[in-house]
Order: structure tokens, then C-alpha cells, then sequence
């Protein structure tokens, strides 16, 4: 029984007496139980949030540690099997990936690969390459800061390095635990672990592990949808400025926040006392108030770092001129599905025939089966996505079907000429309800052991390529 109600019990049996000479004692006796029994379920409640929160955090470690020595043994395997392209150095002519020579470098294999270069020389150097505006401030800047002091004594390629990776690894656990948080909330404990599996284990999860800015968003976007949730605006928006400064993406957390603040669900504000149904579903349940301001902070993020590029190089709008050295361009979300299921159909057809013409990323000399490969792939993810996110509408409040569309949409909206769904699969891992959703669906069909090993055995494979600096996502 909830401490209301045994309030109202109580109070009600404080009047409750034929004899009145007896009715004084009783009411002063129940009057002295009331602060009893709210300090008794106040202990009760404070003890169940501090067990879901142990909880949480204990799944989010096992998760994040067992999931990253799969992606290591994989990555090693892979560099000691398949070795590594001989292009290589033309990615990275200044070594940023390989400090150590030797076993040090293999060691780190997995975690510095593709654009680990450009984090690692954006750290290291600055914005002095346009196409460097492309990737943006936050993740770079925190490595140059935890990666400091040990520069200043010793190689500052290997302390950079090393503070990428410790940044990724400490990053993951927290956006596995606020993940597994807001998935009990909303579909409850069981499935909230098998959703931190799905997106420990994603298949280019290897990314969360590398120096990349997968595990950092994966954190701030989460975190801030939790504060949301729980009721805590000005984090909520605070974490929204740092997810705006760490990917684009970020700057679009307005949308769920804005949702969930006008309809719910939130921990500071009733649930509703009735379904609306039609037309009335669409009217906001909860009053704007002083605390929606709040999420005018999550634009600061994209705006300081334009501003910082205005002084520093005199183009405050690089990052948006710079897709063009990627050979991005914008098409919107469906034309960027289209280009992706024409590319897939031309990768089909050449794997069909076996034919070894250029037909995708000829500009880049990559090969010609392996791209087409990565067409039918990049594919097959967009409409494994296109499923989850429209289960994720029916099935979770609307906040997270808005971001699930928004994290979706904005990198499919710029193709890439040679491989137009280029990273998708890579985008996609931090896009959590879409494995909130997928958790939820797999355990109803009792096949949420097969989608983790599934998923594992994928994971696996990935990483390895893209430690032996095979192209992945």
C-alpha cells in the first residue's frame, strides 16, 4: 500500500470512535503513527531506487567490459590474421595510430582506425585543415585535456591516443546505464537488460571502444533523455549543449525533450487519469512553464563551436561546407534512402555477375565487390532501422520514436556519392530505442538470446576488419 493511501486510512481512523471520552487518545495516537509511516515508506522508497540504480549500474559494467573484450580478442585476431592494408599510411601518414611500434600498437589496433586520425590530429593540432571542421569540438578537446600532462613529458601522439581510448571506455558504462534506465521505466526491468546487451553488442559497436565519439554521445544523449524523464530540466538541457558540441545530431534533442516536457511520461508530474483518444491526443497534458526554457541551452552547443571557427578561421559555417571533401550532399532523408536502395540494387547485380567494374567509390580506388558489399549491407541496416522505428512509435512514448527519427533522418539526409549510406550502420548504434524497442520484441518471441548472439557474431566480424584497417562503417 502507497504511503498516501495509508495516510488517508489513518487520518480517517481518527474520528472513528463511539465513546467520546476515548476519541482524544486514539486521534493523538494516530497523529504520532503518520510521521511513522512516512518516514518508514520513505526509507522503503529510497531503498528501491538505490536497488534500481545498482542494478542499472551493474548491468551497464558487465555489459560495456564483456562487450569490449570481445571487440579486443576480435580486433587482435583480425590484425594477426588479415594484418593490415598496405594503404594504410595513406591514411595516416603521421602515425597518430600506430605511437608505439611494435606490440603497443597491436595492442591498441581496435580502438585506432579511420577517422581515429583526424579526433587524434584535431587534438593534436587544431582546425587547421577545412575538411578537420567536419568532426566536431567536444570529444577532441576532452582528449587534449586528459591527454596533457602526459604529453608535456613524453610522446604526445601515444598520450593522445591513450586518452581517446580511456575517454570512449569511461563514456560507454554511463550511456549503458542511463539506456538500461530509461528501459525499465518504460518496459521494465527484464527487457532494460536486454536492451544494454543489444547496444553493448551492436555490430558496429567496435566503435564505442575506438576513438570515435559513438560512447561520448551515446552518454550525453541518453543522460539527457534520463534528466528529462526524471523531471530534472536543467541537466536534462545541459547534457542536450554537450551532445550539440560532441555530433550534429545532438542540436535535434530539443524534439524529445520538448516532448516529453508537454506530454509525459515524467517523474515530477502525474501520470494521466484517463487515454485520450483522436484529435486530443495531440493537445500537450502538461502547461509550458519556466523550466521548458531550459532547452534553449541545447543550441549553445552547435553555436559556440560556430562561433569559435568564426574567429578562428573566418568561416563560421566550415562544418557545413566541409561535407563536400566527404562527398556528402544534401538530399533529404528520402532521398538518401533511395540512393542507398539504388546503390544496394547495383551492388546486387554486381555480385550476381561477378563483375569487377567500378560502379560506387572508383574515386577512391576502393574494391569493387567489397563496395558493393557494403551497398547490399548499408541497406539491409536502413531497413532493419525503418522496422525498429516504427515499432518504436507504437510501442514507446512518442519522445523516443521523435529521436529515433531525428537520429535516423539527419544522416540519411546527406548521402554519400560513392557509398551513399556510408556509417549508417555506425550511426545506428547509438540510436537507442531502437534496441529498447528490439529488447521488447525479441523477449515476447522468446528469441532475445538468439538476437544477442546473432548480434555478438556480427560484432565480432566487424571488428576485426576494421582493426586489419579494412573499411567498415
Amino acid at each position: 500500500m502507497t504511503l498516501p493511501w495509508r495516510l488517508t486510512n489513518e487520518l480517517a481512523r481518527m474520528g472513528r470512535s463511539s465513546r467520546p471520552m476515548a476519541r482524544e487518545p486514539i486521534r493523538t495516537a494516530a497523529v504520532l503513527r503518520v510521521p511513522a509511516l512516512a518516514v518508514r515508506e520513505g526509507a522503503r522508497a529510497v531503498g528501491r531506487r538505490d536497488e534500481v540504480r545498482g542494478v542499472a549500474l551493474r548491468e551497464a559494467w558487465r555489459a560495456a567490459w564483456l562487450s569490449r573484450a570481445l571487440v579486443w580478442a576480435a580486433g587482435l585476431a583480425g590484425v594477426l590474421a588479415l594484418g593490415r592494408v598496405a594503404s594504410w599510411r595513406s591514411f595516416d601518414p603521421a602515425g597518430l595510430t600506430a605511437p608505439f611500434a611494435g606490440l603497443g600498437d597491436l595492442l591498441v589496433a581496435p580502438a585506432a582506425r579511420w577517422d581515429s586520425t583526424w579526433y587524434l590530429a584535431i587534438a593534436s593540432g587544431g582546425y587547421h585543415d577545412a575538411a578537420r571542421t567536419a568532426f566536431f569540438p567536444l570529444y577532441p578537446l576532452l582528449i587534449r585535456v586528459v591527454g596533457a600532462p602526459a604529453a608535456a613529458v613524453g610522446d604526445p601522439r601515444a598520450a593522445y591516443l591513450l586518452a581517446g581510448v580511456a575517454i570512449s571506455l569511461a563514456a560507454l558504462p554511463a550511456g549503458l546505464y542511463a539506456v538500461h534506465r530509461l528501459t525499465a521505466l518504460e518496459l521494465g526491468p527484464e527487457t532494460a537488460r536486454t536492451a544494454t546487451w543489444l547496444v553493448a553488442l551492436f555490430p558496429a559497436g567496435f566503435a564505442f571502444s575506438a576513438i570515435y565519439t559513438e560512447s561520448l554521445f551515446l552518454a550525453l544523449s541518453a543522460g539527457a533523455m534520463l534528466a528529462g524523464r526524471q523531471g530534472r530540466w536543467r541537466w536534462a538541457s545541459a547534457l542536450g549543449a554537450l551532445a550539440a558540441a560532441t555530433r550534429s545530431t545532438g542540436l535535434l534533442l530539443v524534439v524529445p525533450l520538448a516532448l516529453l516536457y508537454l506530454y509525459g511520461p515524467r517523474a515530477d508530474r502525474p501520470p494521466p487519469s484517463s487515454l485520450r483518444r483522436g484529435l486530443a491526443r495531440l493537445r500537450p497534458r502538461h502547461r509550458a512553464g519556466a523550466e521548458l526554457a531550459w532547452l534553449a541551452l541545447i543550441p549553445v552547443g552547435l553555436l559556440a563551436y560556430l562561433g569559435y571557427l568564426a574567429l578562428a578561421t573566418g568561416d563560421p559555417f566550415a562544418p557545413f561546407s566541409a561535407q563536400a571533401a566527404w562527398y556528402r550532399h544534401f538530399a533529404g532523408p528520402l532521398g538518401g534512402a533511395w540512393d542507398g536502395a539504388v546503390a544496394a540494387w547495383d551492388g546486387m547485380r554486381q555480385l550476381a555477375s561477378g563483375s569487377r567494374a567500378h560502379v560506387y567509390f572508383a574515386a577512391a580506388g576502393g574494391d569493387p565487390i567489397r563496395v558493393a558489399l557494403h551497398n547490399v549491407g548499408d541497406f539491409v541496416f536502413l531497413a532493419a532501422a525503418a522496422a525498429a522505428l516504427v515499432g518504436a512509435w507504437r510501442r514507446l512514448p512518442a519522445a523516443y520514436g521523435a529521436w529515433a527519427l531525428c537520429a535516423v533522418a539527419l544522416p540519411l539526409s546527406y548521402p554519400v556519392g560513392p557509398e551513399p549510406l556510408a556509417s549508417l550502420p555506425r550511426y545506428l548504434a547509438v540510436v537507442f530505442p531502437l534496441q529498447m524497442w528490439l529488447a521488447a520484441w525479441a523477449r515476447e518471441r522468446r528469441v532475445d538470446r538468439l538476437a544477442l548472439g546473432a548480434s555478438a557474431a556480427l560484432l565480432a566480424l566487424l571488428s576485426a576488419a576494421f582493426a586489419a584497417w579494412q573499411w567498415v562503417a
